[in-house]
């Protein structure tokens, strides 16, 4: 009986990944208390502000100079989800919309034809410390989709199914949908252009949590072509099939075999990526993601010409107020608190 496990590639800074998929990575910043402008009660001195990548103290500012995080940058030709699981983000663009969101929730965001965003990491808590844990994904767009209307949803985690599985001994898997759907549970609809609204695009994101000692079988994909990789983040090792790993790690695994999956030596977490790949050419550089070099071309002179809208904030890193909460303000002025 062939392997599920196809390989095994360590965890980098970003992840590999593989069609539909461009580009993950996980942001996990253990920020120290705030300070009255948001940013972190600490000293920045010896830090390469604008580009601090460097995990000096526990945490990076990114390109960030008094808050962390991502001040405004372009997009085009693809998707960005963003699970926040510890902290927050503070969401500002071109169109005007503006987000705060995290503890568990999603913002599944379509760049298409360009759009331009802020994505800041506010410290919110004065009096003790500010972790920040998140994935970032970039799902490709196919050639008709490339110059869609740009367009954000927020998932708020109340929204999103979680499946608990015990196994025979008591012990638990939680699933998590944030794209796709596991025995009936549907998680909520991406936005109307996005390669997982098709039918047969197959594609899947979920976070899994084993507790120590549990197992769990992931079962086949819909598609026998479907790409599907595991991201072993978190744990002392991992039984998968029969091959016990002990050094977390990006794992491609066979999208039509049943996948058995056991927490070996305390509880495990991982992240499912899995899509019918979208088997177009990609032209990438930097934020736009095209089909040739040309339309990159055409896409940076669109953005001088128009910068997407413009920018329609006092700062290129806006944050929202301390008191704010969970909010999102769309284009059209329709406003979201989840419960």
């Amino acid at each position: 009986m062939k392997s599920p496990l196809l390989q095994t590639q360590p965890l980098g800074f970003p992840w590999v990944t593989a069609d539909p998929f461009l580009f993950c990575v996980h942001h996990d910043d253990a920020y120290p208390v705030g300070n009255e402008h948001l940013g972190p009660a600490a000293s920045l001195a010896g830090r390469q502000l604008g580009q601090d990548f460097e995990v000096k103290d526990g945490w990076r500012m990114y390109h960030g100079q008094r808050v962390p995080g991502f001040p405004q940058h372009p997009h085009r030709g693809f998707e960005t989800v963003t699970l926040v699981r510890r902290g927050f983000i503070d969401h500002s663009d071109s169109l005007g919309a503006a987000a705060r969101f995290g503890g568990g929730d999603v913002q599944w965001l379509t760049a298409g034809a360009g759009i331009v965003h802020s994505e800041m990491f506010p410290l919110l808590q004065r009096d003790k410390p500010n972790p920040l844990e998140l994935f970032q994904i970039w799902l490709n767009l196919p050639a008709a989709d490339k110059l869609a209307p740009p367009h954000f949803s927020m998932l708020w985690r109340h929204e999103l199914p979680r499946r608990v599985f015990k196994d025979e001994a008591g012990r638990s898997t939680e699933v998590t949908v944030v794209a796709g759907q596991l025995e009936g549970k549907r998680a909520p609809a991406p936005p109307p252009h996005s390669w997982a609204t098709r039918a047969d695009s197959d594609v899947a994101i979920w976070t899994l949590r084993l507790d120590a000692g549990a197992h769990w079988t992931l079962p086949p994909a819909a598609h026998p072509k479907t790409n599907r990789m595991l991201y072993f983040f978190e744990g002392p090792s991992l039984k998968l099939a029969d091959q016990v790993l002990e050094a977390h790690a990006a794992l491609t695994v066979r999208s039509d075999a049943a996948v058995r999956l056991e927490a070996v030596g305390g509880a495990c977490e991982l992240l499912l990526l899995q899509g019918r790949p979208i088997g177009e050419p990609v032209a990438q550089y930097g934020p736009f993601v095209m089909n040739t070099r040309a339309e990159i071309q055409r896409a940076f002179q669109d953005y001088q010409l128009t910068h997407f809208g413009g920018w329609p904030w006092k700062s290129d890193d806006p944050v929202h107020e301390r008191e704010e909460g969970r909010f999102a303000r769309h284009a059209d002025g329709r406003m979201e608190r989840p419960a």
